[in-house]
């Protein structure tokens, strides 16, 4: 997972990215920036679920083309949790043609929304309320969870089965694609993380050592600002995937700032956001076959 100190780090950067606009990158649904549509747009249906765990009851979002089967997708989102604008994203990917979950990674806690809207990171309270969600999770309940969300999408009949599942992570989410991808091997084809935090750690547990237990293709899409913060991880991801024989697109995307993704961050960069969204329906289109 991001390590606590590595996100106050990354909190208290000034220059590049100050107090007050990270605590603006909170989501804020009135705001969420409207994402493009597909000109040719698979109708969908979603609903918010819920997937018995051996930890609890998970809260989360399915949404999956009407018609068909279709390559399940799992998408972990980032410290600000389940929300519309990881619905929006959701919603959007299976309008390409996918089975899509998001969990809300802090059910054991509290069921979604985990942070309040126009939430402001630098308020104590609500930055000691994140960073406890936060602090709740740990490699042991990736495996709880993403053994569950696995298990859920595999029996679900808009989910084809005989393809390759994917899975996407942002921020803190990243760790869990790449622990997901380690657990299930033979099922994940493809993983992709967007400014994920924590990727590469000096601890024994770091996400990058399990490499060469996976299977999947990997898009990896770096921040700027995290990339000047930790100039090495891209170059020990690459040496990773080269010696474990894996197909992966490592990038550092040049003038983004964490949490470029997500349409309702203060830092959203449109035209790189949608650069990265374009990378991974390439990787799911060759990979989730």
């Amino acid at each position: 997972m991001c390590e606590l100190d590595d996100f106050d780090e990354f909190a208290r950067r000034g220059a590049e990215l100050t107090r007050r606009q990270f605590g603006a990158m909170a989501f804020a649904a009135s705001v969420v920036a409207t994402l493009p549509r597909l000109a040719h747009a698979a109708e969908t249906r979603g609903a918010d679920i819920d997937i018995k765990t051996p930890a609890g009851t998970a809260d989360a979002f399915f949404v999956h083309p009407v018609n068909g089967k279709h390559p399940g997708v799992l998408i972990w989102p980032d410290i600000f949790g389940l929300r519309p604008a990881f619905k929006q994203m959701a919603t959007r990917l299976a309008e390409s043609g996918y089975a899509v979950l998001v969990i809300n990674p802090f059910y054991r806690t509290q069921r979604a929304p985990t942070a309040p809207a126009h939430a402001d990171f630098n308020d104590p309270v609500t930055r000691a309320a994140l960073l406890s969600l936060m602090s709740s999770l740990n490699p042991d309940t990736a495996t709880v969870d993403a053994t569950a969300c696995v298990a859920f999408l595999d029996s679900q009949a808009a989910v084809d089965t005989k393809k390759k599942l994917g899975t996407t992570g942002y921020c803190m989410g990243g760790p869990f694609v790449m622990r997901t991808a380690a657990l299930f091997p033979q099922r994940v084809g493809a993983g992709a993380t967007f400014h994920g935090g924590g990727l590469v750690t000096d601890k024994p547990d770091s996400p990058h050592l399990l490499i060469p237990t996976m299977k999947a293709q990997y898009l990896i899409a770096i921040a700027e600002n995290d990339d000047q913060k930790q100039p090495e991880a891209k170059s020990v991801l690459r040496d990773s995937f080269a010696k474990a024989h894996l197909a992966s697109e490592i990038e550092v995307y040049a003038g983004t700032m964490h949490g470029w993704c997500p349409p309702d961050s203060q830092v959203y960069n449109h035209d790189q956001a949608e650069k990265a969204w374009s990378r991974m329906l390439a990787l799911f289109g060759s990979a989730l076959t």
